[in-house]
């Protein structure tokens, strides 16, 4: 018969040994996990599915477009003090790559300028004057780069919707994902787009910040459309939604959070608040507030 004490203690390596493995898989899970933070959710993004009636949360577009020169820093700032559940904005790629605010191909509606954006560099767009259109006393507001309205939200604990105008190729997208993680912003914004591809190629570099789908028609199975494109929701046409309400509980059902664009009478907010619509994009957010304390008998 072997030893009794040379028995005990071989056990006892084994037990230390398979204590060493255990630990040393776990470790490596926590790493893991530690590198991978966990996605943001559509409740924890966009809140809890509303049911019929609810108030919707608020995205005040472009900025805060009724009180300043839309998609500039001023309507940001008017927006977000505001205390809107969401500052919607537009930004779109100048012809040498760099993100700016603007909503329109062409600068000409919006600024003192004349052309297509994607034909001018950022450094001809920062020499335009995105405000006096609007009203004298915004003369001389620039438009803003993408970078400048990220370091604006980081400073408050606002939210935001921001659209991705256009196809983005992969150096754009590398460089937005970067602007918004060195700000810790992934948790508090999401991506918007009509572009499949352009959300694909956020998803393939992180998968942390929520993207949401843009519609000006529905699918014939939005549900599946909502799955394959990993989204947390869409932002979608209000005729589209009036002519197929159905959707709103499909989508509940799947997960998905419905957001409706643009809406700016109370008719229309009374339309789809009555069918549980999650969200509502609007010019005149102000008003909407109002009309939703009044809805709600406050």
């Amino acid at each position: 018969m072997p030893d009794a004490a040379a028995s005990d203690r071989a056990r006892d390596r084994t037990h230390a040994l398979l204590v060493v493995c255990v630990l040393a898989l776990a470790s490596l899970v926590i790493a893991f996990l530690g590198a991978s933070p966990a996605r943001v959710s559509a409740t924890e993004l966009l809140g809890d599915p509303r049911t019929p009636g609810d108030a919707a949360f608020i995205a005040s577009h472009r900025g805060g477009a009724a009180s300043a020169p839309e998609n500039t820093l001023p309507a940001v700032s008017a927006a977000l003090a505001g205390g809107f559940d969401y500052v919607e904005v537009d930004v779109a790629l100048t012809a040498d790559g760099h993100p700016v605010l603007m909503h329109d191909p062409k600068v000409d509606r919006t600024t003192n300028g004349s052309g297509r954006l994607a034909e001018l560099t950022l450094a001809q767009v920062r020499t335009l004057d995105a405000g006096s259109w609007f009203d004298a006393s915004f003369a001389g507001t620039q438009v803003p780069t993408l970078a400048e309205f990220l370091d604006l939200l980081a400073d408050t604990d606002g939210r935001a919707i921001i659209e991705l105008k256009g196809v983005w190729d992969a150096a754009a997208v590398d460089q937005a994902m970067s602007d918004i993680a060195a700000r810790t912003l992934e948790r508090r914004v999401a991506l918007a787009s009509f572009d499949a591809r352009t959300l694909a190629l956020c998803a393939s570099r992180n998968e942390v910040v929520s993207r949401l789908l843009i519609l000006k028609h529905l699918p014939r199975d939005v549900v599946t459309a909502v799955e394959e494109a990993g989204v947390r929701g869409v932002i979608v046409n209000r005729k589209a939604v009036l002519a197929k309400p159905e959707v709103v509980d499909q989508l509940h059902a799947a997960g998905a959070r419905v957001v409706v664009y643009t809406l700016n009478r109370d008719v229309q907010w009374d339309a789809v608040t009555s069918l549980g619509v999650d969200g509502i994009v609007t010019d005149d957010p102000l008003t909407l507030s109002e009309w939703q304390r009044v809805s709600a008998g406050e």
